[in-house]
């Protein structure tokens, strides 16, 4: 099943059919929201607002894991994100959309990043953490209406709330960076923990600040403005994918857990088990 984490902008899923609202409450604390369930198109689609209806939580305020496991508990196998992120480089404009399929972890820890821990001992490759065929896929849906994408491209994820110094955005640069912005980590490692396909749709609004111009620099302003105007763009990629059949999740990120666990489950509490046996599914 296709999970949808809505960014800046994207609160809702027009179009929902038979829609469900689960509870938010986890093991590992509450969820930006209640995971909405429904149809769209003829697939059985999950919804859940990133920041939390009227966009109360900052980027580092979110509870990725309770947001990833309740995701995961309600069926989610693959999982599409929409975040607004600032370009790097001067071929990727404010306005396009970009697919990174690599991630640079510049934050500073004090997000929890991982499920693990506390008992439960796991090592999970992402080396890959994208999925190429939910990339694919999206690359395909805005090819067939005729929205440019790009994609192969990485992205350096920051703490926030404030945006970035000029020399912080000159390093990303030079650290080979494309993109930058301050939801996609820990969520694309706590997936591929969870064992789901991930993959995120950035809305490019900004040049960062490493251009001269300072009429280029990010901005709140400016990036509502832009963002509003591209995310018209990405619903309807969203909806050219949700028309066509969905792609099957790689096996390799279905069985994750299988070679990254390390602690026998003789060895867990009751508790434990039980959400490990969630991730596992």
């Amino acid at each position: 099943m296709l999970a949808i984490v809505g960014g800046t902008g994207l609160y809702e899923l027009p179009g929902l059919e038979g829609r469900e609202r689960l509870a938010a409450d986890t093991p590992f604390g509450r969820a930006s929201g209640e995971v909405q369930r429904g149809r769209l198109h003829g697939h059985d689609i999950l919804f859940l607002a990133r920041h939390g209806a009227g966009h109360r939580l900052l980027p580092h305020e979110v509870n990725y894991r309770a947001n990833v496991f309740a995701l995961k508990r309600a069926g989610a196998t693959m999982l599409l994100a929409f975040s607004a992120v600032g370009s790097l480089v001067q071929r990727v404009a404010p306005g396009d959309l970009a697919m990174p399929e690599q991630y640079f972890d510049w934050t500073r820890g004090s997000r929890e990043r991982s499920f693990f821990g506390g008992g439960v001992a796991a090592h999970v490759s992402t080396a890959k953490p994208v999925s190429a065929r939910l990339v694919d896929a999206v690359q395909a849906a805005a090819a067939s209406i005729g929205v440019p994408l790009h994609r192969g491209l990485t992205y350096a994820c920051v703490e926030g709330p404030r945006l970035g110094t000029q020399a912080e955005s000159f390093f990303l640069r030079g650290a080979g960076c494309h993109l930058v912005g301050m939801t996609n980590v820990p969520e694309a490692f706590l997936a591929r923990e969870a064992q789901i396909a991930y993959a995120t749709v950035g809305v490019v609004t900004d040049y960062d600040c490493w251009l001269d111009d300072p009429g280029q620099h990010a901005s709140v302003s400016a990036i509502l403005e832009r963002y509003a105007k591209t995310l018209e763009q990405a619903r309807r990629v969203l909806d050219a994918l949700l028309r066509s059949p969905l792609p099957e999740p790689e096996p390799e990120i279905r069985h994750a857990l299988a070679a990254a666990l390390i602690t026998p489950d003789t060895a867990m509490s009751a508790v434990q088990r039980e959400w490990l046996g969630v991730l596992r599914r």
